[in-house]
């Protein structure tokens, strides 16, 4: 165990030598600004440094070298630090090698390249993920349908995908909002970006977006949605050939019976599901469980899943937290019904009593997915014109932890990618 220790130390600093570590710890106690501690993890790793990922390890905290510029930076952002003799810091590596211990020391190599499928008109604070990568001060890029059809996503290690309909029936808005002058001009703006791609529908367009994405995922990329994208990612992959819009969609009646011409074996995480025929629901299928929910608002958690962390580092990288018990929150898809989820999917996050699944994760190819049901984790009934959350007031939000817990999961050394 002694040597393994050694080993760690020497791989972590290689091509510096440090006379101590800095600590960015991410338990409760410890942190105050968990999100941003994400940030400095990052920003480390984009200057060529390591970093060890101490998973289960007060709450999953950062081990960083120590340097000037890294000690700056942390105090720049208001993340809590602690600098480490090297014989603490070996004291500390050698409980987490412990056979009796659930932890595990996983190495980031280098910052991941981001990208984020999304209208090129939305502003950071429509979606969760572009909000929390701003708060976090993590870079990305912003990718929509012609970057995406036009290959773009090889430049890429991590893919999100805005809360997007890939199903072409435009949210399923339209009993709500079919007069309002923002869905008229979304539809006009979709209809219009179609035609230019080629293509006759809007439908057709989103599925060749979604088969694109479904050949980077088994390419080996991380793919991570959450809300809408979830399933009506799927359900489009599932209704390849299969015309399930109505005419005020796409102009034209939908296939009969098409719910029997429906192939689960093209999804990623759902089976059996039936969908949504009527276009005044606010529903894609019965994958969503926002319907058949009786929950009160004081009383809606659900439990993050505890896993080995020696024998499953990915489903335990992506589940740190200082807290198992996270506040549940909706979206147009809030969490997912656990019968339609596939047995190779790995649930991450559940409501057992509920029945309901609401951060799942699986394989595909060589790559990897995530989904994560609901829409913002500190706003529990996001509604259109909302405001936007501040995170500032949500620095040790557990809920986002989640989200950028994906955003460093490409990072780690290949060996601990495997599940």
């Amino acid at each position: 165990m002694k040597q393994m220790v050694v080993l760690l130390l020497l791989l972590f600093t290689m091509p510096g030598v440090y006379a101590s570590y800095i600590l960015v710890p991410m338990d409760a106690e410890g942190q105050k600004n968990h999100l941003k501690a994400y940030g400095v993890t990052y920003w480390t790793l984009e200057n060529q440094l390591k970093v060890n990922w101490l998973l289960n390890y007060r709450g999953g905290s950062f081990l960083l070298p120590d340097t000037d510029a890294i000690r700056r930076e942390c105090q720049i952002r208001g993340v809590s630090f602690e600098v480490l003799s090297d014989a603490k810091t070996e004291e500390i590596l050698e409980l987490i090698a412990s056979p009796s211990q659930n932890m595990e020391a996983v190495i980031l190599e280098k910052a991941p390249k981001i990208a984020v499928y999304s209208p090129k008109g939305n502003l950071p604070w429509d979606d969760a993920v572009t909000m929390v990568l701003t708060f976090a001060e993590i870079p990305y890029d912003v990718v929509y349908d012609e970057e995406v059809l036009n290959d773009a996503l090889v430049l890429y290690d991590w893919l999100h995908l805005h809360h997007e309909d890939f199903t072409g029936q435009y949210g399923k808005f339209y009993r709500a909002y079919k007069s309002a002058a923002w869905y008229i001009e979304e539809k006009r703006e979709a209809e219009a970006l179609a035609k230019k791609l080629g293509y006759a529908k809007v439908s057709d367009a989103k599925l060749a977006v979604a088969l694109k994405i479904r050949d980077y995922v088994i390419g080996g990329g991380f793919m991570f949605a959450m809300c809408s994208a979830t399933d009506s990612f799927d359900i489009a992959l599932a209704a390849e050939g299969v015309d399930i819009c109505e005419p005020m969609f796409d102009g034209d009646a939908s296939d009969p019976n098409y719910q029997n011409a429906i192939d689960y074996s093209k999804t990623f995480a759902f089976k059996d599901f039936i969908l949504e025929r009527n276009p005044n629901v606010y529903e894609f299928s019965s994958i969503d469980m926002t319907n058949k929910r009786r929950i009160l608002p004081t009383l809606d958690y659900f439990t993050l899943m505890d896993f080995s962390a020696k024998w499953d580092p990915v489903p335990t990288m992506l589940c740190q937290n200082h807290t198992a018990l996270v506040k549940g929150f909706m979206g147009q898809t809030t969490s997912f019904t656990r019968e339609e989820i596939k047995s190779n999917v790995l649930i991450l996050g559940e409501n057992k009593s509920n029945g309901e699944a609401k951060y799942i994760h699986g394989i595909k190819g060589k790559g990897f997915f995530t989904f994560y049901g609901g829409h913002d984790p500190e706003d529990y009934t996001h509604k259109v014109g909302d405001p936007k959350t501040e995170l500032e007031l949500y620095p040790t939000s557990p809920g986002y932890r989640l989200i950028l817990n994906n955003v460093l999961f490409p990072a780690a050394k290949k060996k601990n990618q495997k599940t």
